[in-house]
Parts: structure tokens; sequence; C-alpha cells
């Protein structure tokens, strides 16, 4: 979660130079998804098993849904390389870090939840 916090201040540092065009829409998507993220790992901390399991892979989808309009951002120019690839490179490393989340609950589901794995 620190890390996905850090990353979120740099994107807040970013979202005010946003082309006005972008802000409202596309900026305003990639904040929300940057929030549902958080939300989800903070929720996932207080939950058991399959609930857990759930709910780190929700914010695994959102992370995934973030890092498609971060580069939709990019491709139109309302990111630069130096803004994108800073973003992406840490987001990349949460996303390896939610993947070994997922991992470790699955192991420890219990054998009836067999279909989930």
């Amino acid at each position: 979660m620190h890390k996905l916090i850090e990353t979120y201040k740099i994107w807040q540092e970013f979202l005010p130079n946003f082309p006005k065009s972008s802000k409202y829409t596309l900026g305003e998507k990639i904040d929300r998804l940057f929030v549902e993220v958080l939300e989800f790992i903070f929720a996932a901390t207080y939950l058991q098993s399959i609930k857990k399991f759930d709910c780190v892979n929700k914010a695994s989808i959102k992370l995934d849904l973030l890092k498609f309009f971060l580069r939709i951002a990019w491709e139109t120019k309302a990111l630069n390389n130096k803004k994108y690839i800073l973003i992406s490179e840490k987001l990349d490393e949460i996303g390896k870090m939610l993947g070994g989340w997922i991992r470790l609950i699955k192991e420890k589901l219990p054998p009836e939840t067999e279909e989930r794995r």
C-alpha cells in the first residue's frame, strides 16, 4: 500500500499540469482508478481468505485499467515520456506485488475453493 500511496502522490503532482482538454475526463478517470485500487487494497487487509482473494483480485484488475488509461494519456501526449515511464515503472512493481499477494492467498484457500485457482 505504501508504494501505491507514494505513486499516487507523484500522480497528484502531474494532474494539475494535465491538458485542460483531458483533465476532467482522462485525468479524472485515472485519479478515480488510483483511489479505487487504494480502497480495495485497504479493505483486503481486513478481510479473511476468499473475500480477501476477491478484493485483491479486483485491485489487480483496477490496476490494469489504471495502466491502460495512463498509456492512453501518454499516447495522446497528455503525459510526457518521463512522467509516463516514472509512473508506469512504479505501477508495474505494484502489480507484481499484487500478483504475489494473490498467489499467497490462493495457497491458503481451503481445498473446496479449488475452482478459484
